[in-house]
Parts: C-alpha cells; structure tokens; sequence
C-alpha cells in the first residue's frame, strides 16, 4: 500500500553546497553543487557543462549502466557513478534535491558518502508543507539472478532497514554481513563505508579504460594472496603510483579498515543508494544476498513496478451503479459514429476536465465469443484498447464543445500496451482515460487504464487525431 503520512513532511536542503573531486572511471575533474529543491522533485541531476543544460531524472528507469557503478541517462546526457550521493541523500531524510555536475561523472571523493553526509549536516535540512510518501508491501516481494546466484527480498515492515551478505571467495574478504537497523544511524553506520575492489580485477578494469581515477587515498585495494616485485611494479605503473607495497595477503599500502565489516558495509551503501531510483520511501526490511549495482538496479525496477500498479489502483473509479450514468448509450451515440456491435462503452460515468470513466458490460452473446475461444471466451485485448479509445473520444469531444459539428477520432499512435488480466463474460470493464496535455492542432494524447474489480486488465499511451466530419452520411 501507499500511505502519506501527514505527520512526516518532506525535506530538502537549507542551504546549497559545493565539493570538488575526480570521476573514479572517467579519471576527469569535476565539480557539483547540491541544492533545495521544491516539494514532490525528488532527486534530478543537471549537467551544467552541457547546451540547455538538461536535466536527468534519478530514476531506475534511466538507468543505461551498471558497469561497477550505476550511470543514468536522459536524452544525450548522462552522468556516471550516481550511488554514493544518492545513499547520503536517503539516509540523511533529504527527498528533493537538485544536483548540478559539470562533467560526466560524480567525484568519488574518498570511495565513500562521508563528505555528503558531513556537509549535508552543516548545511541543515528543512521541512517543507507536502507530506511524505511510503511504499509499505503487504506481502515480501523478491527477486533472484540465476547467472550470479544474488538474491533480494523485501519484507513487510513498519520501518526501513536493510541487511546485506556477501561472499567472496577470497581468504581475506571471505563472508561479511551488514545490517542497518535505523535509517537514522545511516551517518556513522555506513556513510564512511568505502568502495573495495580485488587485486586480481584491477589491471582489468584499468584495460576496460575504468577506473582513471582510481587511487589507494578512494578505494581499499585486497590482495587474495603475496604479490611479487614484478606484479607490484606493473600494478604500480598503471595505476600512477611510485610503489605499490603489501607485506602478505591483506590491504595494499595496509590501509587500516574502519569497519571488521567495511567492504560489506559498502554494499548496503551502494544498495541503498540504488533503491532510492525507485523514487519513493520505503517501510519495509530489504535483505540482499551478494548484491550488486546490476541485482541492485534489477530489484530496484521490481519495486517500481509494484508501486505503480498500487498507484494506479489508488487511482481506480468508484463505480456505484445504482447511481444515473453521466451519459447513457443514446447519448454516447449522439457523440460517436460507433453503432452495434462496435460501439465498445454501454455509459459515461465520469467527466472531468482531463478525464473520463466509461463501463462496458462483457457478456457472453457477443460476437466474440465463440471463437475468442471456442469453450473459454475471453474479451480480445484489441478490444479493451478500443474500447479505451472510444472512452477517449468522448472526453476529446466534450472538450473540443462544438454541439452543431460533427467530430471523429482516429488512431495515430498506441505506446506501452500492456494486458495483465484477462478479461471474460460476466466482467464489467471500467475505461479512465486521462489527457497528458492540452489538444493541439486536433492532436490528442491520453493514458489509458481499464480495470476489472482491483485489478489492471490493460493499460497504455493513445494519441489520436480528431478531425472535423462534414458531412457524416
């Protein structure tokens, strides 16, 4: 379910901020200012280097790139490496904010969220009017990548938090766990996790042009076992060092750990910061299984879509059909060049300024039937969506208001369908229809939605061109 709670506002930053560093794989300089942003933004990137400086959503569904860090793209702008300011900016309660980047990478500073977190602290948070929005599951929800074995789940909970394993086969890393009890530790509980990464995938990642900004001072650096003068040497060449030293198996240069559990601890930093793309807080425990940006990001689109079937439902008509329609079928007609067996909607019951709600009785004796299929008849999906459009047309033409014209809609273009329930004798259909923007030049978008009792039979993207009829015999 999807609650709002009124006792918990939303926030954003009191004041902006700056900071400076180096993309970690694209080795440029870069320069970022966080700012407050109004009620119901969320996160947004802006590439300020770039013409009309466009702005990239923080959201799952732009996600083009989980190549060892999570890259966002919208239009031709991207920006890479987006996960550590993300996670501070969930796990400190910040939900819109406005992130200026004058390159094509977040800075990856020190390998973790300690200086968001520091500077988010200095600067102050603020409570704004609207309140917050949870996602709470009634049921777990989870999700597994056969190739890696990685596993995720999300269970019901009154609040967030969040637990990862990992399991590495390495005699230094081995098995961690990590385990966020209180979104409220966020700070000095994982915020100062920094990145990690594998001698062993070092050199490669270097081939694959990552990492150019790599360095001992952002990354722990593990070395599975004793390397010689001559791995050290080429290691150390590559990676821009005079030497490179480790004495046994362990941490290169013996970086002291700030966590038993650090590389862990890293991970649910990465996790959360991944989650946050779904784009609304949740009250739930998320238990990962080896998790990463790739499984993360995966899960992270599974979440989306259940929240916004639950929305969509949220948005579901209520149909009293004790209750005089708005228009019944001899009024639909007046509208409508639709005659039997085709005129698709029985009655109107709704009529907004940017909405309409239609019924359509599904009963056996239609022509259908017997053939859509022969001892189990179900309703042609083609159908629901023209029985969608023809709902459309109707608020088309109520808004066009023209009574002594005569108007018909016709198919352009149909985006995004989905059927998700079937739909058979003895249902009733409810079309809602709703404009996405303001008729042009008789041309008209809608989103579509029918609904069979709670659920989603089909859904999708109409435009349709609505064309003056002179003579309609």
């Amino acid at each position: 379910m999807i609650q709002i709670d009124k006792n918990m506002p939303q926030r954003t930053l009191a004041h902006p901020f700056s900071i400076h560093g180096v993309g970690l794989h694209s080795g440029k300089d870069v320069s970022i200012t966080l700012l407050p942003a109004p009620e119901n933004h969320g996160y947004k990137f802006q590439r300020v280097d770039l013409e009309d400086k466009p702005i990239i959503n923080a959201d799952v569904g732009r996600v083009v790139s989980t190549n060892r860090s999570t890259t966002l793209r919208q239009g031709d702008a991207q920006v890479m490496t987006v996960e550590h300011a993300l996670s501070a900016l969930y796990g400190m309660g910040v939900d819109n904010a406005l992130i200026e980047v004058d390159n094509v990478e977040m800075p990856i500073l020190d390998g973790s969220a300690s200086a968001y977190v520091e500077l988010i602290s200095k600067v102050g948070v603020i409570e704004q009017k609207a309140p917050r929005e949870y996602l709470q599951l009634e049921e777990p929800l989870s999700y597994k990548d056969e190739e890696t074995g990685s596993e995720m789940m999300l269970i019901p909970s009154d609040h967030f938090e969040a637990t990862t394993l990992i399991d590495f086969d390495s005699p230094v890393l081995g098995q961690q766990y990590a385990y966020l009890e209180d979104i409220d530790e966020y700070g000095t509980a994982i915020a100062p996790a920094r990145t990690f990464v594998f001698v062993h995938e070092l050199e490669a990642l270097i081939d694959q042009g990552l990492i150019k900004g790599g360095d001992l001072d952002n990354a722990i650096v593990i070395a599975n076992k004793q390397l010689s003068e001559e791995e050290l040497k080429r290691i150390s060449k590559k990676m821009g060092r005079d030497t490179v030293v480790v004495e046994k198996e362990g941490i290169l240069n013996t970086v002291d750990l700030q966590f038993k559990n650090e590389p862990a601890r890293h991970k649910l930093l990465d996790l959360i910061g991944d989650i946050s793309l779904v784009g609304v807080r949740l009250k739930g425990k998320i238990v990962a299984n080896k998790p990463g940006h790739r499984v993360n990001v995966e899960f992270a689109k599974l979440i989306k879509a259940k929240y916004t079937e639950i929305k969509k439902l949220k948005g579901k008509p209520n149909y009293d059909p004790n209750l005089p329609p708005v228009m019944d079928t001899r009024a639909i007609e007046k509208m409508l060049p639709h005659r039997h067996p085709f005129l698709l909607v029985d009655k109107i019951i709704e009529v907004g300024e940017k909405h309409v709600v239609g019924v359509k009785n599904i009963s056996a004796d239609q022509l259908y039937a017997p053939g859509h299929f022969p001892g189990n008849p179900i309703f042609p999906g083609v159908l629901q969506v023209e029985a969608l459009a023809q709902t459309g047309g109707i608020l088309a033409l109520t808004i066009i208001n023209e009574p002594d014209s005569k108007w018909d809609t016709y198919f352009v273009k149909i985006d995004n369908t989905r059927f998700k329930t079937m739909v058979r004798p003895g249902d009733t259909l409810l079309l809602k229809m709703e404009l996405l923007q303001p008729i042009r030049r008789g041309m008209v978008t809608m989103y579509g939605i029918a609904y069979v009792g709670n659920k989603i039979a089909c859904e999708g993207e109409f435009t349709a061109q609505v064309v003056k009829v002179k003579d309609h015999d």
